[in-house]
């Protein structure tokens, strides 16, 4: 049967999730229907917007598109009370909201992220679908909160009954398998610079998958805060062994890193920590392993992880793309209001599906990685369901004489959604195609409208991913090479942040910990190309050098002791690495300097950053 499927180009376990995800939105259609509900059709919406492949997933999205939709709710009520003072105020308030929730979607994770976005757009949703009878107002958003608790109760029901429950075994072993990878790098004699880009790029892939892992359970969120931990502290690790010659690691501790790598793909946790604690315990080692050993022992006991963190252990501070939140923000409100007032000038009758559908393309794609290169098969999902609703309205529904066999009548198509769905082509334009049939279906008699506002309305809806690429192609372009650049950025910004901040060395762990996420999503960000990698590894090594550089000036710097002359040419580099994004070149001039001046540890640590400021003006 498997083969069979296959050789139809379907995937059994994505067609047996999407036929189970089409069954729950029948159901969510139906009960609505029956409930009396003015829009039964969006409780099928919430069902295909809500379902998640296993049940720990599914009760977080559930529960942040229940508490999106009510915030949502009530601005968008909000900004039809708005409008009875002047309809200007519709479109300004709608831009501003969505441009507010976009942008602080783009500082949060995962289901939160979601529940952000879709508190934007549901206030679109509530204001634009009965705009022309702001009378209704509170009705229209108890219908839609009440439409929208009976699709995500379906959806739960329905996949709580069949969906298999999270399982991180997969996971665990993935995490595993890097610690073995790491432990022989960090053996081996000679470092190999392929080697380490390709653990580092695994460590990012592995990352990434954490926040679906944590959904669901306060225990799954645990473990994932202590694989986070682990993450960053072997990629510390790794990046300490990569600036160390070989006889930074004794024999003794070869052999306790080999067996360490040994047990941990034999799935023997216990005696690979053993082991990495004999390795920690020889002289100079124990600085770099300590941390290791501590977050390991977290890992692998889920009663130590609530416990307090030791030391040695680094904060857990995540990458925020600021920038891009800003970016976002200002590209969602900037979209809105063009468009918003192009339908205000020209009274288009369909501007109001126009402005509902750039309200959900220009939040809702903005948290993807590549949002450009998705809106083509977006647009096509979206041309397929709003033909197919103008199909069902005008061939079919007219056969149709009660309201329950119209909805009868929709029950075909959904399950032809979730077959679309489990296939390998139609999976990219499913989710689209099954969102605007049922946005533009309205199962209610007597049939109103013509033909030609049916074809209208539908490319209104079908226009709105054409309005948002061109938005996203010109207003700030979320290229994922611009994201790369951005991302190095602040991290630049960050080591100048602490050459200007003399209570930098208080902060020591604080950057190591936000420099440590951002080069494992700098990572996940350029995985497609090893040369960008190479370089993006080349980059984090440099300000990491660069960073203790400038935390090291002013320690010295805060000593009284000082001689007055040091003290200019500490001075003169801090300077030099707060415009260090400017002029690099000043920065290894001026640290070069100071390195021929310094004796010891502080020399080498200057010399270090002296070169790591000319690679970085290369």
């Amino acid at each position: 049967m498997t083969a069979a499927l296959q050789t139809l180009g379907f995937n059994k376990d994505r067609l047996t999730f999407a036929l189970r995800t089409a069954f729950a939105a029948c159901l969510a259609l139906i009960i609505a229907w029956l409930l009396g509900l003015e829009h039964p059709q969006w409780a099928g919406m919430t069902v295909w917007a809500a379902s998640q492949p296993v049940r720990g997933q599914l009760l977080e999205k559930g529960l942040f598109r229940f508490a999106g939709t009510v915030v949502g709710t009530i601005a968008g009520i909000g900004l039809i009370f708005a409008m009875l003072v002047h309809p200007a105020l519709l479109v300004i308030g709608l831009a501003l909201w969505v441009g507010l929730c976009t942008g602080l979607a783009n500082l949060a994770r995962g289901f939160v992220a979601y529940g952000t976005v879709l508190a934007g757009y549901t206030a679109a949703m509530v204001s634009l679908l009965d705009v022309g009878h702001p009378e209704n107002v509170l009705a229209l958003g108890a219908d839609r909160m009440a439409t929208v608790l009976v699709g995500v109760v379906a959806a739960l029901l329905v996949g709580w009954l069949f969906a298999p429950a999270a399982d991180g075994k997969a996971l665990r072993g993935r995490i595993r398998a890097l610690l073995a990878d790491l432990c022989e790098q960090i053996a081996a004699p000679e470092q190999d610079g392929e080697a380490a880009r390709g653990l580092i790029s695994a460590m990012a892939g592995a990352e990434e998958a954490l926040d679906p892992h944590a959904a669901g359970s306060l225990r799954s969120h645990r473990e994932t805060r202590a694989t986070r931990n682990l993450l960053s502290t072997a990629l510390a690790v790794l990046l300490w062994r990569r600036g160390r010659d070989a006889d930074a690691v004794p024999e003794a501790a070869r052999l306790a890193l080999t067996e360490a790598a040994a047990t941990l793909r034999a799935d023997d946790g216990a005696t690979a920590l053993k082991a990495l604690e004999r390795a920690a315990a020889l002289p100079g080692l124990d600085e770099n392993l300590r941390p290791l050993v501590n977050a390991l022992a977290r890992w692998r006991a889920p009663e130590n992880r609530s416990a307090p963190a030791p030391e040695s252990a680094l904060p857990m501070v995540l990458h925020r793309d600021w920038i891009g939140a800003r970016e976002a923000a200002i590209r969602a409100t900037g979209a809105l209001l063009l468009f918003g007032a192009l339908w205000q000038i020209t009274g288009f009758a369909a501007g109001a599906f126009l402005l509902l559908g750039m309200s959900i393309m220009i939040s809702i794609f903005t948290t993807f990685e590549n949002p450009i290169a998705m809106l083509p098969f977006v647009f096509l999902g979206q041309f397929m369901g709003a033909a197919m609703a103008i199909a069902i309205r005008w061939l079919v529904w007219p056969h149709a004489g009660a309201e329950w066999q119209m909805v009868a009548m929709m029950l075909p198509f959904i399950v032809l959604g979730g077959l679309l769905g489990g296939h390998d082509r139609g999976m990219k334009v499913s989710f689209d195609y099954n969102m605007v049939m049922l946005l533009l279906l309205h199962p209610a008699l007597p049939l109103t409208g013509s033909f030609g506002t049916s074809v209208m309305m539908g490319l209104a809806v079908v226009a709105a991913p054409l309005a948002a690429l061109a938005a996203y192609r010109t207003i700030y372009p979320p290229t994922l090479r611009r994201k790369q650049a951005t991302l190095a950025r602040m991290m630049l910004h960050d080591v100048a942040a602490l050459a200007a901040d003399p209570a930098a060395p208080q902060h020591r762990d604080v950057w190591r910990a936000r420099l440590y996420h951002r080069m494992l999503r700098l990572f996940r960000l350029t995985e497609r190309s090893a040369r960008a990698q190479r370089d993006a590894l080349d980059t984090g090594l440099a300000l990491l050098d660069l960073g203790h550089a400038a935390m090291r000036a002013q320690e010295i710097l805060a000593a009284p002791d000082t001689p007055a002359t040091e003290r200019r040419a500490l001075c003169a580099a801090l300077a030099r690495l707060k415009r260090l994004e400017q002029t690099p070149a000043r920065a290894e001039g001026a640290l070069s300097r100071l390195a021929r001046r310094a004796a010891g540890q502080d020399a080498e640590i200057f010399r270090h950053a002296a070169r790591s400021a000319g690679l970085l003006g290369s």
